[in-house]
């Protein structure tokens, strides 16, 4: 009898100590509201008690088409993210080289989107990750099956359940074989924000929509939003191109490492004149407002204590 009571006291006593360290590692994990963003501390998605989470953002950019600038877009986002201290890592699914890497060795990562154990490397992580917002530059013709995957992993549930902010930006082109990518990826995107993203990468001419065909494809994304991206000259892309640096880099003419670069001046001023359009889209649409989203603290339990007005009072 006692050897059975010093056995539920010791379960007891660990499992108590099971609850308290699960407890001090969400209360270690939750935001100080008065830091300032670059400083602030990795997100889980969650509310404990009055605490304020921010949920992880997973941001998708790709198309079922090539040659419609995905890359180029990841680019100015992830510049775009660095200059509102939004902490971001990216994946580029261009096995094996990868351009996204080559202008950002030290935040994206090559990965297989088809390969299970880098789904698991991406998907896995992004709420143990120091950066707030997990960028995937989505290879041309797996938009579509990434989707598919991520449908099929739950992942579309847990963003719709809000555990996660899901951002989309398809790159559309010019023909009607985008209005049917439209039609596909409305099939998995659950809640996520769907931007349709026309970029002027080679001098595209975009076909108008006319009502009948706003009603036969929109209707199925009513909330999706339309960003342009206009285009860069040539010589300035191509020299960015050249230079392996991200936009900013170029524009503040830096190196890769940081050290002080020759690019000209005129070239550095179209690039800045275009990324600061783009970046105005951004602003436009919210979009640090959408992955810096938070949960609301969960309601007080029991009856709320009724509010007395000023005259009632007097």
């Amino acid at each position: 009898m006692d050897i059975r009571l010093r056995e539920l006291v010791s379960h007891s006593s660990r499992y108590t100590y099971q609850v308290n360290s699960f407890i001090s590692s969400l209360l270690s994990s939750c935001h100080d509201l008065s830091h300032s963003a670059i400083d602030a501390s990795p997100s889980f998605g969650s509310v404990l008690g009055g605490c304020v989470m921010t949920k992880p953002a997973v941001v998708l950019i790709g198309a079922d088409k090539g040659g419609v600038g995905k890359t180029t877009v990841a680019r100015t986002l992830l510049d775009y993210f660095a200059h509102h201290q939004v902490r971001a890592r990216a994946f580029d699914t261009e096995v094996p080289k990868g351009t996204l890497k080559r202008f950002y060795p030290d935040v994206a990562d090559v990965v297989d989107i088809n390969y299970v154990p880098d789904q698991m490397r991406i998907f896995d992580t992004v709420n143990s990750t120091d950066a707030s917002v997990s960028l995937i530059d989505v290879s041309a013709g797996l938009l579509s099956p990434t989707l598919r995957a991520l449908r099929n992993i739950g992942f579309i549930e847990a963003a719709k359940k809000g555990h996660i902010t899901f951002v989309v930006f398809h790159i559309l082109g010019p023909s009607i074989a985008s209005l049917d990518e439209i039609v596909g990826t409305a099939a998995y995107l659950g809640d996520g924000k769907y931007f349709m993203v026309k970029n002027f990468i080679n001098n595209t001419h975009f076909f108008e929509w006319d009502e009948a065909t706003h009603a036969a494809y929109f209707k199925r994304i009513p909330d999706a939003v339309e960003i342009t991206i206009p285009k860069l000259p040539e010589m300035a892309a191509e020299q960015v191109d050249l230079a392996s640096v991200p936009f900013a880099t170029f524009i503040a003419n830096k190196k890769q490492g940081g050290d002080p670069a020759s690019y000209s001046f005129v070239l550095r001023g179209y690039v800045h004149h275009w990324l600061d359009t783009v970046w105005a889209e951004y602003d436009r649409v919210g979009l640090t407002d959408i992955v810096e989203a938070k949960e609301s603290p969960r309601p007080p339990v029991g009856k709320p204590r009724p509010v007395m007005r000023v005259a009632d009072a007097t």
